[in-house]
């Protein structure tokens, strides 16, 4: 740190040196020091109007341009989640839900569907609370499934892009920790009741963080990809016949 500091130091009074020899030798062939001058206040008068456009203006605007790069790419991240494991989840959990028709209510997304009914969804999804008996899962298909998508799952983990979005990491760790539990069982079928209600509460946690997710990357497609929103209008889990067929 030190000697960075010394070489900005020593870089700095180069460049004030220069601008001496500069100015010296304009004056030894112009014999003009009130030229000179005239030029030099008005450079520094317009000094702090250049680093208002350079500081406040410019690297504002390419900043927020980097940011918006970065959660494009972000977005890339969750999409490819959602195509591997998230999709996959919200259908195969969502037909044992006792709940099903209220959460069916809420996040039935359509094409009509503006920035205020994302938010109200979101805001139900958020807190979302979904009822069922954890013995009527079939949870050895679930533990094989998550277990086929381990390795996936533990390299999006590893994107350093995903310190900017905390909810799907959460959302990853929610996965990654049910794929845990199951795993460390021999058997998941025939659950203890405080066992059987570990796993649900694991699972309500992971299908909270899900639907949230889902409803953020579904927003999205809709405004960025509308053939990919297509899709997810015709396969959906909340609505009454999900089908990816055109009729």
């Amino acid at each position: 740190m030190f000697r960075r500091l010394s070489f900005i130091v020593y870089l700095a009074l180069a460049f004030l040196a220069l601008s001496g020899v500069v100015y010296f030798v304009h004056y030894l062939i112009f014999r003009d020091v009130h030229h000179i001058f005239i030029y030099m206040i008005g450079d520094l008068a317009f000094l702090p109007l250049e680093v208002l456009l350079v500081v406040l203006i410019i690297e504002r605007v390419l900043a927020r341009r980097a940011q918006q790069a970065k959660l494009q790419k972000l977005n890339m991240v969750v999409g490819a989640f959602f195509t591997e494991v998230g999709n996959h989840l919200l259908n195969a959990l969502f037909p044992y839900f006792d709940n099903k028709a209220e959460i069916a209510e809420q996040l039935n997304i359509n094409e009509d569907w503006t920035k205020k009914d994302f938010r109200r969804a979101a805001a139900y999804a958020y807190n979302l609370n979904v009822e069922f008996d954890c013995a009527k899962i079939d949870l050895e298909a679930l533990k094989t499934f998550l277990a086929g998508k381990r390795t996936f799952i533990l390299t999006m983990l590893e994107n350093p892009n995903l310190l900017e979005h905390d909810r799907f990491t959460d959302l990853l760790w929610a996965v990654t920790h049910l794929d845990e539990e199951l795993e460390a069982r021999q058997s998941v079928t025939g659950l203890c009741g405080n066992d059987a209600e570990h796993i649900a509460g694991d699972i309500q946690r992971m299908y909270d963080h899900l639907a949230s997710e889902w409803l953020d990357y579904v927003e999205h497609l809709k405004a960025n990809y509308p053939f990919l929103f297509s899709l997810i209008l015709r396969t959906h889990p909340f609505q009454e016949n999900p089908s990816p067929v055109i009729d």
